[in-house]
């Protein structure tokens, strides 16, 4: 019986070394990469990764940006590893995203703001809104909930006190709104056909909207909803997160969001 004993614990021991050993090889292997490929949005993400390129290149990596067009497949590919970061989300968005799909994406550092807007083809001002208006807004949960907030702070109707809302919690809608949830990127393709819709910068930008000259009012800039760089737990601490996050908060990527987008997108570092 001793001799069994001694046998299982030995093994347990040996295991447990064996992981230990794994667990270092693979923080190693993180810290020894030089092939990075990032997922963002075309506008802006994808715009200053690409301008930023030389100077992440220039620490002895090779970044790979690869677009994506919707809020759902750049947190799918990293957490299944085929991208090794993104440049997308707020925090919020990521946190529910964890919680609804069980993944373990984290955030390494807020990089910019890229406001909530009012877009309308039909009206100038927001108290032109007549009775039973159709307003578009963001489906996932969170932007939803922020689209809301921002339509009640206009005084629009009111809602249930809640941290996250929907349609169904408009408590008091005395122009009767009608909220239609579209897919975030779909957004600036309804525009036409809806009386306001409420849009993110990330996507107003591809579609020739102005985000701080065309809507019809937006968030303001403390708004907690910066966009984050991302990526999957373990790999917060690594050399090449490290290095790709100084570029990203570097005077000259401070200089080149607050000249290239002019107000519409805002630096938060």
């Amino acid at each position: 019986m001793k001799k069994i004993l001694t046998l299982v614990l030995t093994l347990t021991f040996a295991l447990s070394l064996a992981g230990c050993g794994k667990k270092e090889e693979t923080a190693k292997k993180e810290d020894n990469k030089t092939n990075i490929v990032v997922g963002a949005t075309l506008k802006p993400a994808g715009e200053i990764l690409n301008y930023l390129k030389s100077d992440f290149e220039a620490k002895g990596y090779k970044l790979e940006v690869k677009i994506f067009d919707d809020y759902v497949a750049p947190n799918t590919a990293l957490e299944e590893g085929s991208i090794d970061a993104n440049l997308f989300q707020h925090e919020p968005y990521l946190l529910k995203f964890n919680e609804d799909h069980k993944t373990n994406l984290v955030t390494v550092k807020k990089i910019y703001l890229p406001p909530l807007g009012a877009y309308s083809k039909k009206v100038k001002d927001i108290k032109e809104l007549k009775d039973k208006a159709v307003i578009a807004v963001p489906a996932d949960a969170t932007n939803e909930s922020r689209a809301l907030k921002l339509l009640e702070a206009q005084g629009l109707f009111k809602l249930n006190k809640k941290d996250l809302v929907t349609k169904v919690d408009i408590a008091e809608n005395p122009k009767n709104i009608e909220i239609q949830e579209v897919d975030a990127a779909q957004l600036p393709r309804v525009l036409q056909d809806v009386d306001v819709a409420i849009i993110n910068a990330s996507y107003a930008l591809p579609a020739g909207l102005d985000p701080k000259n065309d809507t019809l009012f937006s968030e303001p800039k403390d708004s907690p909803y910066a966009n984050i760089l991302a990526t999957k737990k373990g790999n917060e601490n690594a050399k090449w997160i490290k290095d790709l996050t100084d570029v990203l908060t570097s005077d000259k990527a401070k200089k080149y969001i607050e000249e290239q987008y002019k107000g519409s997108i805002i630096p938060v570092f």
